[in-house]
């Protein structure tokens, strides 16, 4: 209560928007959060970093940032570090972690590093010869080809046929140099967010269509939340998991890890946002709210943990 108190003392700018891939989503996400923020008295206004330039914030007196700005500069730390430079307090994960994360690749490698399971996966750089042959014998079919750095399944494929493999690939390179084939996790989908370091229940997550693409994320409302899911020991195995995945990048406020089952039911890690979305459809507000937060009370959990 008293940091909340002290926080209402302050000018706070909420970033959303900019112009990223997940520009739309990210107007969502702000508006919800700005809604929150305002409906508890916080001096709060939105900011549309596509409209506004960051190195303005402190000429326009604010004190503290909620970044609610999805990809892009918003979540690979170069937002992150501009308000490190401008001594500005921000939500979120710091430029190590963001940076890190929102590169699929090397995230993967650090958690390899350490004996953390993920899928299986052969990397494509821009201008490489691609055998489609070799890494359908490594990983075999369907597949999926992902950018190794966009976010909201932008770009992401999933292949059944070889046919498929190479026109996968290359529009998966109009979004980024590096891209992802990975093998075919055949459970259950799971996204476990953390807040202030607790791994919150569980979501799985049963897409409308193929997998659980843009569509599914935000436009379809045939997509299905389930949370809580898991029995108790299920929950704790991927807690551990989870946990040890958020602290070996470096994670701190909030992030969302998502999580798949291979075919023997083993969760496998498969990637991090450390700016979850905060809209209708979004999966933290959904998990949080079992364990008592209202979106309300989330918004401003977040906001008290800005550094």
């Amino acid at each position: 209560m008293v940091i909340a108190m002290s926080l209402k003392n302050e000018k706070i700018a909420v970033l959303f928007g900019g112009v990223s891939a997940e520009r739309e989503v990210s107007l969502n996400s702000g508006a919800a959060v700005l809604g929150a923020l305002q409906s508890l008295g916080y001096d709060v206004q939105g900011i549309d970093t596509k409209e506004f330039p960051i190195e303005k914030l402190k000429e326009k007196g604010i004190q503290r940032v909620f970044n609610i700005l999805h990809g892009g500069i918003g979540e690979n730390g170069v937002l992150q570090g501009a308000l490190e430079q401008l001594g500005i307090p921000y939500t979120g994960c710091g430029v190590m972690a963001s940076a890190i994360t929102l590169d699929k690749f090397r995230t993967k490698l650090l958690w390899n590093a350490v004996g953390l399971p993920t899928a299986e996966m052969v990397v494509v750089r821009r201008g490489e010869a691609v055998s489609s042959d070799e890494i359908i014998a490594k990983l075999g079919l369907p597949l999926f080809v992902k950018p190794a750095s966009e976010g909201s399944s932008v770009g992401v494929s999933k292949v059944k046929t070889a046919e498929q493999l190479i026109p996968a690939i290359e529009e998966a390179l109009k979004y980024d140099a590096i891209v992802l084939v990975e093998e075919n996790l055949a459970g259950a989908e799971y996204s476990v967010p953390v807040l202030d370091g607790e791994v919150l229940p569980a979501v799985q997550i049963i897409p409308d269509g193929e997998f659980y693409d843009y569509h599914a994320k935000y436009v379809s409302d045939n997509t299905q939340y389930l949370c809580p899911v898991l029995s108790e020991t299920r929950q704790a195995e991927v807690t551990k998991l989870v946990k040890q995945a958020y602290d070996v990048v470096g994670c701190r406020g909030w992030s969302r890890i998502d999580v798949m089952e291979d075919d023997k039911g083993q969760f496998r890690l498969v990637e991090v946002n450390t700016c979850p979305g905060m809209t209708s459809h979004s999966i933290f507000p959904k998990s949080a709210a079992t364990v008592g937060y209202s979106f309300e009370r989330l918004v401003e959990r977040v906001l008290e943990l800005s550094i």
